[in-house]
């Protein structure tokens, strides 16, 4: 399939279909990029960004924007900035990037919603399988920020209904990561 300036590399939420009518979407990986949850100015949750890190490659999804268009996901993305991937297969690729101003570097109480979180575990799952879903785990950093659980009220506005074996491999590996959730 040949890559054009029209499409992006989702690595999150993104990776959900069912979050978006983006065209022609496809498997892909992006080398030299770490995922990272980082503290939000602009919200009092956090969010999901990339770093670059020589070391790691991660899993996600390049999908067309040419019938919808870069103003409303760009709307969506609204805290990055998009930068032009360089890599092999990725090359042209569009990847949103956490702009600086709206990270809170300071912020040690806003939690990662676990409504956002198991979003973006059954898109990995339902594209990458379990394996998929444990290199999203291992290929993210910052899990040692509070996770808030709203699944009975969900506060991400694109939240997905998980089924009970989706809702157990997301908790299977928050138990595995030991994290805290906010009291």
């Amino acid at each position: 399939m040949e890559i054009t300036k029209t499409q992006f590399f989702g690595y999150g939420s993104l990776v959900n279909l069912a979050t978006h009518d983006y065209h022609n979407p496809r498997k892909a990986n992006a080398q030299g990029w770490r995922r990272q949850w980082v503290y939000s100015l602009k919200r009092d949750v956090s969010f999901l960004t990339v770093t670059k890190d020589p070391h790691t490659s991660i899993q996600g999804m390049i999908a067309d924007v040419a019938n919808i268009g870069w103003d409303a996901l760009d709307k969506r993305e609204a805290a990055y900035n998009r930068f032009e991937l360089q890599n092999n297969d990725t090359a042209g690729v569009q990847i949103y990037v956490a702009d600086p101003k709206h990270i809170d570097h300071a912020g040690q109480n806003k939690p990662i919603l676990l409504s956002y979180l198991d979003c973006v575990v059954q898109g990995f799952l339902a594209q990458f399988g379990e394996q998929g879903v444990s290199a999203f785990f291992n290929s993210t950093s910052g899990w040692n920020h509070l996770i808030r659980n709203d699944r009975a009220a969900p506060i991400y506005p694109r939240a997905q209904t998980l089924s009970k074996s989706e809702t157990q491999l997301v908790n299977h590996h928050l138990d595995q990561l030991s994290v805290v959730f906010e009291t």
